[in-house]
């Protein structure tokens, strides 16, 4: 793919309006001189014209009549795809056909077989194509990735992933929410998918699992809202996860990595790493992570990383930090896990 030469603001335009969009739309505002917000698209019009009334602008972004706008608009060089799941290969076709990259809110489709079809889509179009995994984007997440690198922790044995978060019920009440329809499933593709990709890049893929989910009689919705999980990792470690949406009040997600030399907490936007010879050190700051009654109660700043770095990737010609290819591990993971909780069998992870 060819890189996008000098350093130019990118038009970026906005697909979508929904619950996320305000968030994404702070994170564009902190990027002035880096990208410009050429324009809204949403299903409502009005929901696209109140977004934008959100802020003060120099050049107010227009409101897209139709995707086709979008398309065939040559001041925009990347399309911000926040549009429910089930609309994303509606959405992504003709923007990738007029060669405008894509950066796309999680999950990237409904299903593991859709997220192949929409990364495909992209790698035909010869567009490059980024998620939203911003976990990967705070400071704690990026030490624990240099230090994992560095091979200084030696072997890892044994991985915990913990995602204890509550939503009310008014939530799921939203039309489609909790629906596989929709949203592709429940708190394993809502919520853990952030936790669970960002535990996929610092321990490595998961080969199989043996999986129990449920719906508990503290939501009524369609899909999960607890899952629970053994892993067994490619490398010879194993480990577990549990997920759900019903731990009120709610806590931080927490990955915990067990090394031969070390182990290695991640808890809330913090890093900790005790040594096995007694040396204790920490990383980064608590931060919200959306884990509690409010789900947008976190930052757009991880937001903004994830934007600022698909930008730098494209001016340099390299692959962003979350491509879409990649993508597509968490994926095959959330797809082993429901079909080993349905069949209480033990289940492969497709490659």
């Amino acid at each position: 793919m060819d890189e996008i030469a000098g350093q130019k603001p990118l038009g970026l335009a906005m697909i979508g309006a929904g619950m996320v969009a305000a968030t994404h739309l702070r994170a564009i505002r902190a990027l002035v001189g880096r990208v410009t917000l050429v324009g809204v698209m949403a299903r409502q019009a009005a929901s696209a014209q109140a977004l934008i009334d959100q802020a003060d602008w120099d050049v107010r972004p227009k409101v897209y009549a139709s995707l086709a706008d979008v398309a065939r608009d040559p001041a925009v060089d990347i399309a911000v795809v926040v549009a429910p799941p089930n609309a994303r290969l509606d959405v992504i076709a003709p923007l990738a056909d007029a060669g405008q990259h894509i950066l796309l809110e999680k999950p990237v489709a409904r299903t593991a077989e859709e997220a192949a079809q929409v990364v495909a889509l992209c790698d035909a179009a010869n567009v490059r194509l980024g998620v939203f995994f911003q976990h990967r984007m705070r400071e704690a997440s990026r030490a624990a990735q240099t230090l994992v690198a560095s091979g200084d922790l030696g072997s890892l044995g044994l991985v915990e992933v913990a995602v204890p978060w509550w939503r009310e019920q008014s939530y799921y009440d939203d039309p489609g929410r909790g629906t596989y329809a929709r949203d592709g499933g429940g708190v394993l593709i809502s919520q853990a998918i952030h936790t669970l990709d960002l535990a996929l890049s610092l321990a490595g893929p998961v080969v199989s699992v043996q999986a129990m989910t449920a719906t508990t009689r503290l939501h009524d919705m369609e899909a999960e809202d607890f899952a629970t999980a053994g892993l067994r990792f490619a490398n010879g470690a194993v480990g577990s996860v549990v997920a759900s949406t019903a731990a009120y009040p709610g806590k931080a997600e927490t990955i915990v990595l067990h090394f031969e030399r070390a182990s290695l907490t991640l808890d809330s936007g913090v890093l900790r790493v005790a040594w096995r010879d007694g040396r204790v050190e920490t990383v980064g700051g608590q931060a919200g992570t959306g884990g509690g009654a409010d789900p947008m109660a976190f930052t757009h700043e991880w937001h903004q990383g994830i934007i600022e770095d698909f930008v730098d990737a494209l001016h340099a010609g390299r692959p962003p930090i979350a491509p879409g290819a990649q993508a597509l591990a968490v994926h095959r993971l959330i797809t082993a896990i429901e079909t080993s909780a349905r069949t209480g069998q033990r289940t492969e992870v497709l490659p």
